[in-house]
């Protein structure tokens, strides 16, 4: 067993779908409970989480010194390094760089070449790329640490103390975008900690014995948007439930340019799912009016959708709402203790407090690529697999500003484009998701020897694995160069097109 202190990190949880990935059960702990658990159940080893505060401000959370007395080995990552900094006597202060995203941490080797430390024991490098997010730093070294690693910002971007099993890191090797981030925790894991796999991987009936507890002979409907979690939901709910289940696609208006024709074909005639198409344009059309704040949009979308489900649920006597929220939605919108919220999911913290439904959520636990698995275990059709990600509230958190019929239009002439030029090129299987966003920037341009005052759209390519970490694709300029001019050329009301090259974090995987 490892244990992780959890310090309200984003990414907590996704430390310990690396770990499991491996073979190893973990369980993620508070700080004020952590000493005491460890005591009695002895665990192999201890991850201290990163975190959003800093270990010398008011809203310091941190651990029992105690815990450095164990003997259990100790991986300090992010803020955990700089607890561990702070609580052994080291400094900690504000850095004078911050460092969001990518950056190259080299490795202190000893005279024979090896790795100072067993952390980073058959790595190929002594440099390479991981991840970061961070705004402090550890400026001076607890008695007995030794730094084993460093950036371009950051002197001590590693440090530890052999003889006490404490190890530290700057960056974090949990996601995706950190190479060899998986090497590195194996080493901590099996090498230092001397843990050995114990656990069998078998998602899908665990999965299904959890549908079979929670919905028994009730009826239940599923909100089927298309996306890949949603499909993977309803389709194992569907083989444990039947004819109890009905599927609920609703048309906000707010999908994509023939959205609704392609689920209709897919699940209604492929899969053979139980579907009803519910229109309700109107109803959220309504409900958007005069909205502009990002988090009451979330909100109002995810109320407007319960209350369509209740209308429609009513009818057929099913009170089990089935959804397809997987854990980013939850950790983003404020889903442990101690973490910030990012942004609420409409459906997670975006449901209102009071509807007539007990909600069922079957993978919000996994990941985006491991529910990708799944469906490919399942023989999904491939374009529903490699589908790009998609919004639970629609265009309505690509339109920045108040959502309206014109603005809908313009952007979803822009994002069909956008889609279709990545299909051309080749591309569409390699990104996670390529999309347009309506700006609300107005931009003064020439057509026809004309002054023209129109919009601005810009363009966000990414690829990720599990959405906790983003970086943008490198488009090819040609790529570029054609959805600009298909843009500006078909869809009359642009003059302007920008292309959006920042990476989560700092930024988030949608603009709003």
């Amino acid at each position: 067993m490892i244990y992780i202190v959890d310090f309200g990190s984003q990414t907590t949880h996704l430390i310990g779908r690396r770990i499991r990935d491996l073979g190893v059960a973990v369980e993620i702990i508070l700080p004020q409970n952590a000493v005491a658990k460890i005591k009695k159940l002895r665990p192999n080893g201890i991850v201290l989480s990163g975190g959003p505060a800093s270990v010398y401000g008011k809203k310091a959370l941190l651990v029992d010194k105690k815990i450095f007395q164990l003997g259990t080995p100790i991986l300090g990552i992010c803020y955990g390094l700089e607890v561990i900094g702070h609580l052994l006597g080291g400094k900690v202060a504000s850095g004078k760089k911050k460092e969001y995203g990518p950056a190259f941490v080299r490795l202190r080797r000893t005279t024979a070449g090896k790795p100072a430390s067993a952390l980073f024991n058959s790595l190929p490098k002594t440099e390479f790329k991981v991840w970061m997010s961070h705004f402090d730093q550890v400026i001076e070294l607890p008695k007995g640490m030794l730094t084993i690693g460093s950036t371009d910002t950051v002197a001590n971007a590693a440090f530890y103390d052999k003889k006490k099993k404490i190890y530290a890191i700057m960056f974090h090797p949990e996601v995706h975008h950190t190479e060899y981030g998986v090497e590195i925790l194996k080493n901590f894991i099996f090498k230092i900690c001397q843990e050995r796999p114990v656990i069998s991987k078998e998602k899908i009936r665990e999965i299904k014995r959890f549908l079979k507890k929670e919905i028994g002979s009730e009826k239940a409907v599923c909100a089927l948007s298309g996306g890949i979690d949603s499909s993977v939901t309803a389709f194992l709910t569907y083989k444990v439930i039947g004819k109890n289940l009905t599927c609920f696609y609703v048309d906000t208006g707010l999908m994509r340019e023939g959205e609704t024709e392609e689920v209709k074909n897919t699940f209604g005639n492929k899969l053979k799912l139980p579907l009803k198409i519910i229109d309700a344009k109107e109803d959220f059309l309504k409900a958007l009016k005069g909205v502009v704040e990002p988090e009451k949009k979330r909100k109002v979308i995810g109320e407007t959708f319960i209350r369509v489900f209740e209308k429609e649920a009513k009818k057929l006597g099913a009170k089990i709402l089935i959804q397809g929220t997987i854990y980013p939605d939850v950790i983003e919108s404020k889903g442990t203790k101690h973490a910030e919220k990012i942004k609420t999911h409409h459906n997670v913290a975006g449901l209102p407090e009071k509807h007539g439904f007990k909600i069922v959520e079957p993978l919000r636990m996994l990941y985006k690529d491991e529910v990708r698995e799944i469906a490919d275990e399942l023989k999904f059709p491939a374009e529903i697999i490699s589908r790009h990600v998609f919004p639970g509230p629609g265009l309505a958190v690509r339109i920045i500003g108040e959502v309206t019929e014109r603005k809908l239009e313009i952007l979803k002439k822009a994002d069909t484009i956008v889609v279709e030029e990545i299909k051309k090129a080749g591309l569409y299987e390699k990104i996670w998701m390529a999309f347009a966003v309506f700006t609300g920037v107005k931009s003064t341009g020439v057509t026809g020897d004309e002054r023209k005052y129109g919009e601005t759209i810009a363009i966000r390519a990414i690829e990720s694995k599990d959405t906790m970490t983003a970086d943008w694709v490198r488009l090819p300029y040609s790529v570029l160069a054609k959805i600009s001019e298909r843009i500006v050329t078909e869809v009359f009301e642009v003059c302007r097109v920008v292309y959006d090259i920042t990476t989560k974090p700092p930024a988030t995987m949608e603009w709003e």
